[in-house]
Parts: structure tokens; C-alpha cells; sequence
């Protein structure tokens, strides 16, 4: 059986403190058991039952008269505390009823009759099992008996049985007591099993007697059965003995009776008098009470005005303590140097003026003190202290930020000088401007708007510093770098070869803007980032921890000297937010630091292109790499600066492309073009020096390259190739011949020229047929242009009806055998003089030979496939004998 509540120790003292904290005095609790208020069996109340706690008390008189009994009910507050909810007093208990609507048995009610409102029907308790109802039902009976000597009603429970259940549990209320080893003990008291028994023995009695009469009166019932007549006579018989024996009773009790009615007379006048005498008494007590209620009146208000009085010099005393300016920030904020010496004092006071203004606002100050005079007119001194302060502090650090750039930009060893390139060191100016990051801080705190012109300070001095370094890196850059002093030229008509650049190496040209760029991109950022929290904007880090993609600056000292760790007002870190809206007008001012300094970068650019065009190659992988490594949002001025050395690159690469085609295009200008033209094997170089160039960048740029000039190139020898139609197929398959050998390989691992490749393959296999085709017909044209006709006649007329067609007859078909297949030797042999005669290169004349002779064999084998289906059993040279004819040759 698991634990009842009622022998819960911790639940009866924390019954006791409740008791106790509701300011009931002697109050001692005997009983204590958890409960439901709510109507059903315990397992079934769900969100209907409210937890109680039912505690029974005894408070103790201390003027001899009779202890008090109380039952209090109490519920659990927010924090899971008992604490008092209602008091009966069990005086009034007058009815003990259990629900039978609840077949557990475990549900009753308990009537008082003291209740204000009768109409409403008294609450509902449930208990866990019978057991527990018992427990606290004859605990109940147990106190009226031995307290009040009397018991309240009992219905819906069988007495019998609550008293049988009496025995088998006798029901003790625990007193705990501590041994010496700490451990507690349950004692019961003698005076309590007594009580006990008294009980029992009570409700024993009640049913032994109502038991007893019934059997009487059932004896008597029996003795009368089947005699009606004879059981009426008796029982009148005793009726008049009865009468009788009271009569005589009475006479012979008169004189007792009139003794009695003296008494009765007497103890009457003795009872007036004392009435009297009571409402005297109750007379004087009233206007006693009246007196003393008069005088607690009294002394009550007295005492709530002396805690109110206290109260208030309290809250005066907080309140003037928050409007006490100490002297020593007093005069930090309004005469106070800005040494570096003196910055701690100056930061204390920041953070003390800061507190004073933010403690005398609401809710910080509680808002009745707000419209106090004393604490208006310290917010406008605070206010005054403020503006004098920011004023100073402004001031200074404008002219400071001014002295510090004066003093690098006088001193020459700052920057780089002829035969040394110095690199950039700003670690001193980030030091000694770092002394004064929490001093911004706090004006911001201050007054926000002062930041502006701050920033404009900082930025104009830095500006002119970053700009002089960057204009004596890039001259001293380009004077340091070994380049050839002739410009590469590509592409040109002139077969010289001191115009072709590809043997010049201009690496160092490609390296010196990648010096620049490693040198002052990553300076660029670390300003970015350091002036951005150095001047207090709230935006998320420009150069993440660790990020592999920004080279760091070798003479820069550690890279955690750049972490200004600032800390607002309280202490705390500060955290940026990424959405923050201080992000554009941070790129502002980042645009107003920087701005400039991309002219030595343009100049650098612009040097290299004239040394050798096809450097911007590199320029523009460089370029991009280092693009693709700025991610910060932050870093706009960065990232515009790459974008636009990237554009300028590009523009740069589009005008040498440009060129180059115009050189193309200048052949077509040139009167009777024959052989391979010089733009086609230059082409070739220029391409594999742009492959070595590339390095791995994405292909946009060369990708976009060859295909205009490649267009540019087949589109001007198709013109030159139309200017003279008798050598157009020539020179067609003489140049796209020469397109192809020249880049097999590199188009083989470019995708792009693949391409062109295969559409210079296309059109010269196009021109190879059309020259072959005119070679054939220009030796044997009347032979094929018999067989035309036929073929021709063949879709309209029986093959049978040609031979009687007009110049179709077996006998023009002899002639034409005659004439064109008599000296066929002749004939082919003048063909391969034609062909050998109309070619410049001696490479093409092996493999178009074969192709003619494969055309002419294709041709002459289909004409005598069509005479011996026409004209049948007419001699015709075999196809076989053609063969060995063609062999010869």
C-alpha cells in the first residue's frame, strides 16, 4: 500500500509554516492530508480537481478556558508554497456526509452551519483511497469529541464499519521527535488513545442500543402472535397499572416539586440580577473597545507615517546620491588633458557621465521623479558636461589624427625611394590611434552625431597618407622593373621578324602588378577593417579569422594587433550585426578614405599593357583571384577597386584584340593575295603564348579573344579569296590547310579552337571539292555532261526511249567515248599537271591528288553503271581498266 500523505512529516511543517506565515499565534497542527476540491474519484478529477492541502489545528488558550479547534484548508501558490486559503472553525461542523453519487466512496462534504451563504452548496472534497478518507473523517470525530464533547452528524457511511475500521488501524497523530543520532520518531500519547477508544466505543453503543430495542420489541411481537383478544386486554391492563403507578408517583413526589419550584424562583431573581449586571458590564466594555479601537486608530497611523518618513529619507538619499557629481570627473570632463597618461581618468569619466544620464531616465528612475525640479535641472548639467566634453574630445582628436599623417608624410623613410621598394607599415599609427578606440566609443555612447566629422577627419589625413605611399610604390615599381624597351607587336602584315614580340620575356611585368597587389590589397582591407571598428561602426568583421584567400603583410606585426577588442559602456563585447544599417554609410566613408589610390593602380596596369599586351592575361588571373578572396560585404571600396582593374584589364585586352583584327583585316586590302597568309601561322604563336599567359583563370576573357579574331580572320580570307574567283578554292585550302596544322595541338586542349578547327576542316574540305570538281569537268566535260542529261531524262521518259532521243543516240554516245576516253592518258596526265601547277605548297598536292582521283574514279564509275543500263551490250572502258590507268600516275 503506498504512503499516505497524512504521515508526511515535511507536508505537516510545511502546513506549520503556512499556519505561521498567516499570522495565526499557538496554532499547532495535528492533521495534515492532500486532497482534491473538485467533484469525482481522485484518479479521474483531471483539469475539475484542485489540489488542497486539509490540515486540522489546535490552538491552546492560555486563560483557561476550552482549546479551539480549527480546519484549514490550504492551496499551493506559483512557486509550489502552501499558503493559507480558507479557516472553519470545527465548532460549527454539524454534518459529515460522504457523496453516494461516487461509487469509490471517496468523496464528501462537510456542512457548517456558520456558512454566509446557505444557497451555495459547500465544496466537494476527494481523497485517495478509503483509507485516507477514514484517516481524516475520524481525526475529525476524534477532536469534537474530546474538544467540543460532542459529534457532528455522520451520513452515507455505515458506522459499524468506520468503527470496526477504527480498531483494525488505530488512528495516532504523530508527534515527531528527534533522537540524538538526528533520526525522527512517531510517539503517540496516551491521551490520544483514549480519545481513540472513547470514539469507537461511542459509535459501538449507539448501534448496540439501537440493536437492543429492536429485539425487545420483536420479543414482544412474538409473544402476541395468534392471541390478538388476549394480547389487547394485557397490554390494557398494563396501560392502567401504568397510570396508576404515575399517579401515585407523582403524590408522593410533591413536596420534592415544590422545593424544586422554590429553587427554580430564586436561581430566577439571581438570574435577573445578573443580567443586569451583564448589561452593565457589556455597557462599559463597549465603550472600552470603542476607546481602544480609537487609540490602535491612532497608533497605527502613527506608525505608518514614521515607515513612510523612513522610506522617503531613504529614496532621498539614493536619489541624491545619483545626482552627486563627483569633483574629480567634474574636472576630467570639462578641463581635463587627453594625454595618454590621462586616458583612464577620461574613460572613467566617460563611463560615469554615461551612467549619471542613463540612471536619471526612465524606467532606470522611477517616472514620478522625473518632473522633480532638482532632477530636471541636474539632467540639463549632465547634458551641459556632456556637450563640453564631446566638444573637447572631438577637437582633439581631429587635430590628433591630422599631426600623426603630417608627421609620416614629412619623413621620406616612410616611403619607397629610388633603387628600395618600402612597404607600407602603419603599425605605429594603429597603436597610437588604439589608445584612443574606447574614448570613440564612448562619445558614440555620448552623442552619436559627433562620429561624422570624426570620420571625415580620419579619412581626409589617411587618404593623403595612403595615396603619396601608393603614387611611391608604383613609380618606384616600374623604375625597378627590367622590361623590354620595344613594345610586342602581333599580327602585322610585315614578315620581319623583329616585329614579333613572342621572344621577349615580360614576366617581370605581370610580377610587378602582382607586387602591388599583394602589397596593398590586404593594406586596403586591414584599413577597412581597422577603420571601421575603430570608428565604432556596428558591422560584421571585413576579414574573417583564418580566411586563406588575403595575403597578410610580412612587416605588420601580429595580426591580433589589429583586434581593437572595443567594449560598449558596460563592459561587454560588442557584437555587430550583419544587417546592420550603418553598412552603407560605412562604404561612404570607406570610399572617401580610399578614393584616389586606384589611379597608381590604373597606372601600373596601363604601363604593362604597353610593354606586351598580352600580359593583362596574367594581370587579369591575378586580378581575379584576389577578387574572389574579398567576401565582406564590408569591404565595398575593396572589391569595387578589384572590379574596376578588372574592367580596365579586360578594356585594355578588347584593344589589343581589336587591333589585332584590324591588322587581319588590312590584308583584304592587298592586291592578288596568294599562298598562306602571314596573319595565319602568327596566329598560331600568338594563341600558344595566350595558353602559357592563362595559368589556370577562367576562360572568359582568351575564350572571348579568339573567337573575334579567328571570325575576323576566316571572314577576311573568304574576301580575299572572292577577290580572284579562279584562285579563290586555291587560297581557301591553302590557308585553312595552314589554320589546321598550325593549331592540331592546341586544339586539342582548347575547346574553343577546337571548334574553329573543325569549321576550317569543313570549309576546306568544301574548297577541295569544289576545285577537284573543276579540274574533272574542265577534262572530261563531254563525257559527264552526257551522262547529266541521261540521268535527267531518266525521271521523265522509259530508260528504254532514250537511245531515239535526240543527241542521246548510241552513236553520239561513241563519239563522246571516242573524244574523251582515246588518249586517256593524255587526259589524266594533263589533269595532274593542272593540279600540280594551280598549288603553292607542295605538302597539299599528295593528298588532293588522291582525292581527285577518287572523285574522277566515283564519277567515270557511275557513267558506266548508266550505259550498261541504257544502253546495253555497247563497249565501254571497265572500271578496272580506269583504275589501272589512275595507278600510273
Amino acid at each position: 500500500m503506498a504512503k499516505s500523505s497524512a504521515d508526511d512529516a515535511e507536508l505537516r511543517r510545511a502546513c506549520a509554516a503556512a499556519v505561521a506565515a498567516s499570522g495565526a499565534r499557538g496554532e499547532d497542527v495535528a492533521f495534515s492530508i492532500r486532497v482534491a476540491k473538485g467533484r469525482g474519484i481522485f484518479e479521474k478529477l483531471g483539469r475539475l480537481a484542485k489540489p488542497r492541502v486539509l490540515a486540522l489545528t489546535v490552538k491552546q488558550s492560555s486563560r483557561g478556558e476550552a482549546n479551539k479547534a480549527f480546519l484549514r484548508v490550504l492551496k499551493y501558490s506559483s512557486g509550489a508554497v502552501l499558503e493559507p486559503a480558507k479557516l472553519y472553525k470545527l465548532k460549527h461542523l454539524t454534518k459529515v456526509e460522504v457523496i453516494s453519487n461516487d461509487p469509490s466512496g471517496c468523496t464528501f462534504v462537510l456542512g457548517f452551519d456558520n456558512l454566509r451563504s446557505q444557497s451555495v452548496a459547500p465544496p466537494q472534497w476527494t481523497m485517495r483511497n478509503i483509507d485516507d478518507r477514514n484517516r481524516l473523517l475520524f481525526c475529525i470525530l476524534n477532536m469534537c469529541k474530546e474538544i467540543l464533547s460532542y459529534l457532528p452528524k455522520v451520513v452515507g457511511i455505515d458506522i459499524v464499519e468506520l468503527a470496526l475500521w477504527a480498531k483494525e488501524n488505530t488512528l495516532t497523530i504523530d508527534n515527531q521527535v528527534s533522537t540524538q543520532d538526528g533520526h525522527e520518531t512517531s510517539v503517540a500519547t496516551q491521551t490520544e488513545r483514549k480519545v481513540t477508544v472513547t470514539v469507537e466505543n461511542d459509535l459501538v453503543s449507539q448501534a448496540k442500543e439501537e440493536e437492543e430495542d429492536m429485539e425487545a420489541l420483536l420479543d414482544t411481537y412474538v409473544m402476541g402472535i395468534g392471541e390478538a383478544d388476549a394480547f389487547s386486554e394485557r397490554l390494557k391492563q398494563e396501560l392502567v397499572a401504568l397510570e396508576a403507578a404515575n399517579v401515585y408517583q407523582l403524590l408522593e413526589s410533591e413536596p420534592l416539586i415544590e422545593e424544586v419550584l422554590q429553587g427554580l424562583d430564586a436561581a430566577s431573581a439571581t438570574v435577573d440580577d445578573m443580567d443586569e449586571w451583564l448589561r452593565i458590564f457589556n455597557l462599559k466594555l463597549r465603550h472600552m473597545r470603542e476607546d481602544i479601537a480609537s487609540i490602535e486608530s491612532r497608533n497605527n497611523g502613527l506608525e505608518m507615517q514614521s515607515v513612510n518618513n523612513k522610506s522617503l529619507m531613504e529614496e532621498l538619499d539614493k536619489l541624491l546620491e545619483r545626482l552627486r557629481i563627483p569633483q574629480e570627473f567634474a574636472a576630467s570632463l570639462t578641463g581635463g588633458s587627453f594625454e595618454e597618461s590621462r586616458m583612464l581618468k577620461n574613460v572613467e569619466a566617460c563611463e560615469w557621465l554615461t551612467g549619471a544620464i542613463r540612471s536619471l531616465e526612465v524606467p532606470n528612475l522611477d517616472p514620478c521623479y522625473v518632473n522633480m525640479r532638482a532632477v530636471r535641472e541636474k539632467k540639463a548639467e549632465l547634458e551641459k558636461l556632456k556637450t563640453t566634453f564631446v566638444r573637447r574630445a572631438s577637437e582633439f582628436l581631429r587635430n590628433y589624427f591630422s599631426s600623426l599623417v603630417d608627421f609620416m608624410i614629412s619623413d621620406k623613410s616612410y616611403f619607397s625611394q629610388r633603387g628600395q621598394l618600402k612597404r607600407p607599415d602603419h603599425a605605429d599609427l594603429r597603436y597610437k590611434c588604439r589608445t584612443y578606440a574606447r574614448l570613440l566609443q564612448h562619445l558614440k555612447s555620448l552623442d552619436k552625431s559627433c562620429l561624422g566629422p570624426l570620420r571625415k577627419a580620419y579619412c581626409h589625413s589617411l587618404n593623403l597618407l595612403l595615396r603619396r605611399e601608393a603614387r611611391e610604390f608604383a613609380n618606384e615599381l616600374r623604375a625597378s622593373t627590367k622590361a623590354p624597351k620595344n613594345p610586342a607587336v602581333w599580327l602585322e602584315g610585315s614578315n620581319g621578324s623583329g616585329h614579333n614580340g613572342s621572344s621577349a620575356d615580360t614576366s617581370t611585368v605581370s610580377d610587378a602588378y602582382s607586387k602591388m597587389l599583394t602589397i596593398f590589397i590586404p593594406l586596403l582591407v586591414d584599413e577597412s577593417s581597422f577603420f571601421a571598428h575603430f570608428m565604432c561602426f556596428e558591422v560584421p568583421a571585413l576579414v574573417p579569422a583564418g580566411s586563406p584567400n588575403v595575403n597578410k603583410s610580412k612587416s605588420g606585426g601580429n595580426d591580433a594587433d589589429d583586434d581593437l577588442g572595443l567594449m560598449d559602456p558596460d563592459g561587454n563585447d560588442l557584437k555587430p550585426d550583419s544587417t546592420s544599417a550603418e553598412l552603407g554609410t560605412l562604404n561612404e566613408a570607406l570610399q572617401e578614405l580610399l578614393d584616389g589610390i586606384q589611379e597608381d593602380f590604373y597606372a601600373v596596369v596601363d604601363w604593362a599593357y604597353k610593354i606586351d599586351p598580352l600580359r593583362c592575361i596574367s594581370m587579369h588571373g591575378i586580378t581575379e583571384r584576389y577578387l574572389s578572396g574579398q567576401k565582406a560585404d564590408a569591404a565595398g571600396f575593396v572589391r569595387k577597386l578589384l572590379d574596376d582593374l578588372e574592367s580596365r584589364i579586360s578594356v585594355q585586352f578588347s584593344r589589343f584584340i581589336d587591333e589585332a583584327c584590324h591588322q587581319i583585316e588590312r590584308n583584304e586590302r592587298n592586291v592578288r593575295q596568294t599562298g598562306i597568309l602571314a596573319y595565319i601561322p602568327r596566329f598560331a604563336v600568338l594563341a600558344s603564348r595566350m595558353e602559357q599567359y592563362i595559368q589556370g583563370q577562367s576562360r572568359d576573357l582568351i575564350d572571348k579573344a579568339y573567337t573575334k579574331l579567328v571570325s575576323t580572320m576566316f571572314a577576311t580570307l573568304e574576301k580575299i579569296a572572292q577577290s580572284d574567283p579562279k584562285t579563290a578554292d586555291i587560297v581557301l585550302i591553302e590557308n585553312y590547310a595552314a589554320f589546321q596544322n598550325s593549331l592540331y595541338d592546341l586544339a586539342n586542349v582548347v575547346p574553343t579552337l577546337a571548334k574553329f578547327y573543325h569549321q576550317a576542316s569543313e570549309s576546306y574540305e568544301l574548297a577541295c571539292t569544289r576545285h577537284i570538281s573543276s579540274l574533272i569537268y574542265l577534262q572530261f566535260e563531254r563525257l559527264f555532261q552526257f551522262n547529266r542529261k541521261v540521268e535527267e531524262l531518266t525521271y521523265t521518259i522509259a530508260a528504254e526511249e532514250i537511245p531515239f532521243q535526240l543527241g542521246l543516240s548510241k552513236t553520239d554516245l561513241r563519239r563522246v567515248l571516242k573524244s574523251s576516253l582515246s588518249g586517256i592518258d593524255r587526259s589524266i596526265g594533263a589533269m595532274y599537271r593542272r593540279l600540280q601547277k594551280t598549288l603553292t605548297s607542295d605538302e597539299l598536292f599528295p593528298s588532293l591528288w588522291d582525292k581527285c582521283k577518287k572523285e574522277f574514279l566515283d564519277k567515270y564509275e557511275s557513267f558506266v553503271q548508266m550505259v550498261t543500263r541504257i544502253y546495253v551490250n555497247e563497249p565501254i572502258m571497265s572500271v578496272a581498266e580506269m583504275k589501272e590507268v589512275l595507278a600510273s600516275f
